[in-house]
C-alpha cells in the first residue's frame, strides 16, 4: 500500500517539525509518516549525508509520495537537489511541496511533459540554490555584526518582525514573490518586507543586535 512522508528538515531553533506538517495538512495532504532531520543545515549537508535523509533512498517505493516544504529541504546546492528528485522520480515516487504545489513525476512520457518537467525541477534547484547561498551570507553577516555591536551601542529601532517571519520573508522572497503577497501571509507591512528585500543582511544585523 502507498504511503505519503513528509520530510522536514529543521536546522534552526526558530523551525519546528509541528509547523511544518501543520503546512502541508493545511496544503491538503494526508501524511502518514514524518521523517526528521534536526539541527542539520541544508547549506553544507548533502540529503544522503544527513542521519534521516539517507533513509528516504531506502524507505520510499514506488507509487509512494513525498511531501517537502519546498525543493530547498532536499539538498545543499543545485546538483543535490536534481539529483535527489530525478533519483526519486525513477524509483517512481512522486515528490510534492507544500509551497506552489509543484509535483515531479517521472510516469509521464509524453516528450513535451518531460522537457517541461525537466526545466522546471533545473529551474526550482536552481533557486534553491541561489536562496541558500543567500541564507550564508545573511548568517556572515549577523556574525560580524554581533561581533562589531556592543550592548551599550545604539540599537536602532526594534525590528516588527522576529526571526521565523524573518526567515519565511527570505524563503517567499527567494521563490519570487512580490512584496504585497508576502505583507499578506506574514502580517508585516508592505513597506517592512521591502526592507528586508533591499537589505536582507541589515535586517539580518537588527535581529541579532535586539537577540530576536
Amino acid at each position: 500500500m502507498s504511503k505519503t512522508i513528509l520530510y522536514a528538515r529543521v536546522s534552526t531553533a526558530e523551525q519546528t517539525v509541528e509547523h511544518q506538517l501543520a503546512q502541508a495538512k493545511k496544503a491538503g495532504f494526508t501524511i502518514d509518516q514524518v521523517i526528521t532531520d534536526n539541527g542539520v543545515s541544508g547549506v553544507s549537508t548533502k540529503l544522503m549525508e544527513r542521519p534521516q535523509g539517507k533513509r528516504l533512498f531506502d524507505i520510499l517505493r514506488p507509487g509512494d509520495t513525498l511531501v517537502v516544504r519546498w525543493v530547498d529541504r532536499l539538498g545543499r546546492d543545485y546538483r543535490d537537489v536534481s539529483d535527489a528528485i530525478r533519483h526519486f522520480m525513477r524509483s517512481s515516487v512522486v515528490v510534492k511541496t507544500v509551497i506552489n504545489g509543484m509535483v515531479f513525476d517521472g510516469a509521464t512520457r509524453d516528450p513535451i511533459q518531460q522537457a517541461v518537467r525537466d526545466a522546471l525541477i533545473a529551474f526550482m534547484a536552481a533557486t534553491a540554490e541561489v536562496q541558500a547561498i543567500a541564507t550564508k551570507e545573511v548568517q556572515k553577516a549577523g556574525i560580524a555584526a554581533t561581533r562589531a555591536s556592543s550592548s551599550t551601542a545604539y540599537r536602532g529601532r526594534k525590528p516588527s518582525y522576529d526571526r521565523k517571519t524573518f526567515e519565511t520573508v527570505a524563503d517567499l522572497l527567494g521563490q519570487g514573490a512580490g512584496a504585497s503577497a508576502i505583507a499578506a501571509e506574514t502580517g508585516l507591512s508592505r513597506q517592512t518586507v521591502l526592507r528586508i528585500r533591499e537589505d536582507r543582511a541589515g535586517a539580518d544585523k537588527a535581529l541579532v543586535i535586539w537577540g530576536l
